[in-house]
């Protein structure tokens, strides 16, 4: 399973962007997708996570001006960015917890990455 992520760029304080991650490969589910972020010195933290059921958590620092979301018929999660601020600037990367069944029909599970897209907030 390949994750795909696009939509990051140069925006400057206060504006938006939007993110997509689009999943392919052989997949009968998808369950939890995420997005992390990886700020220049700094270690890969969590920003946002939905259920297959659409449920949704936020790291605090981005509560009220990120929005995580996802069509569960093209495999794709989104992130809805506003508000940005300097501090959002980091790489920001994908993943998503997968299910397939192999040729016995045995169920395999997986989580797979997507490679990674740039977010530069600067006026």
């Amino acid at each position: 399973v390949q994750l795909q992520a696009s939509g990051g760029g140069l925006v400057r304080p206060g504006g938006s962007l939007r993110l997509s991650c689009a999943a392919s490969g052989n997949i009968a589910r998808i369950n939890e997708m995420q997005w992390h972020r990886q700020a220049p010195g700094k270690q890969r933290e969590p920003v946002a996570t939905i259920t297959s059921g659409g449920n949704t958590n936020y790291a605090d620092s981005v509560k009220g001006r990120f929005t995580i979301s996802r069509d569960n018929a093209k495999n794709t999660v989104y992130l809805q960015m506003n508000s940005l601020k300097p501090e959002d600037t980091a790489v920001y990367y994908c993943n998503a917890d997968w299910l397939y069944y192999n040729s016995e029909d045995a169920p395999v599970v997986g989580r797979s990455w997507g490679q990674g897209t740039l977010v530069t907030v600067s006026s």
